[in-house]
């Protein structure tokens, strides 16, 4: 098998790529490195430059590659961030979305799209949450009316190796972690009681691969736990660490959990990581002391 992934120098797609590479299958990662990093590259893995915005340079270098399958991960995430610069993520998010669809369809190839739990939580709240559904919305509209392969994963708070740990696009659990290596004190904003369902990005991995070759049209999964934690208890798991309370921010909301099955009744998918235990060996590996 032959697979694009969109976003592939990134956080989900670095990890995608080791775990396609390690299944025997050629890779093709397509990244404009606008938060991905050349550091994530992994060998055995062609890494192209390119702004899938760009529909014109986009679609050239898709009819070069020819793939089976393009695992869509590109977006711009975070709420944050697009509230400031709402149209990058518009472009990126929606219009990237867009022209992957627009190539599948006159080429017959299945488009795995990484969707956002956000949905369930306001899509009018950030120019985020609106431009992920609207990806989804796209993916509904290219199986209706073209019949075109699409699955839709939905993710909840992915953490694990290669989360980005500084900048706009951090994961809270990587800012922690910074924060601890720094020597310095965990920033909680609001009071902490906001709940996440936070999933491991090697389950997340694992239920991208299940959906190739399945014959889907806009199906959507919720990749989650099912169990949530708040932002308080993911800090006590750093232990009796100092902790300061910052102003809640625009756009977020109060809690994230994945009830829905479709994903153990279809792929057979079960996540099997705990961020409990994923803190433990962390703080392990990085000297803290019992």
């Amino acid at each position: 098998m032959k697979a694009v992934v969109t976003g592939g120098a990134g956080f989900i797609g670095t990890n995608l790529i080791k775990q396609l590479l390690i299944n025997g299958d050629e890779v093709v990662s397509l990244d404009n490195y606008s938060t991905g990093l050349i550091e994530n590259e992994q060998d055995g893995c062609e890494y192209t430059n390119v702004d899938i915005t760009s529909d014109r340079d986009f679609s050239d270098t898709l009819d070069k590659e020819k793939p089976d399958v393009i695992f869509h991960l590109a977006a711009l995430a975070r709420i944050q961030p697009s509230l400031r610069y709402p149209k990058p993520a518009l472009e990126v998010n929606f219009n990237g979305t867009l022209n992957v669809l627009e190539w599948a369809r006159y080429n017959d190839v299945q488009v795995i799209y990484a969707g956002s739990s956000s949905k369930h939580h306001g899509v009018f709240n950030s120019p985020y949450a609106w431009s992920k559904y609207g990806g989804e919305q796209l993916c509904e509209l290219y199986s209706k009316i073209y019949d075109l392969n699409t699955t839709i994963c939905r993710f909840y708070n992915v953490y694990g190796k290669h989360h980005l740990r500084t900048g706009d696009y951090a994961t809270v659990l990587g800012i922690f972690e910074q924060q601890y290596l720094d020597k310095e004190t965990l920033t909680i904003t609001a009071d902490g009681e906001q709940r996440r369902d936070f999933t491991h990005v090697e389950d997340i991995v694992d239920a991208l691969i299940r959906c190739v070759g399945k014959d889907f049209r806009a199906e959507e999964f919720e990749l989650g736990t099912g169990i949530n934690y708040s932002i308080n208890e993911l800090a006590d798991m750093f232990g009796d660490y100092p902790r300061k309370y910052i102003p809640e921010r625009k756009g977020e909301y109060p809690e994230t959990l994945c009830v829905d099955e479709n994903a153990h009744n279809k792929l057979g998918w079960e996540p099997k990581k705990s961020i409990t235990k994923y803190v433990s060996k962390w703080l392990e590996a990085n000297g803290k002391t019992k």
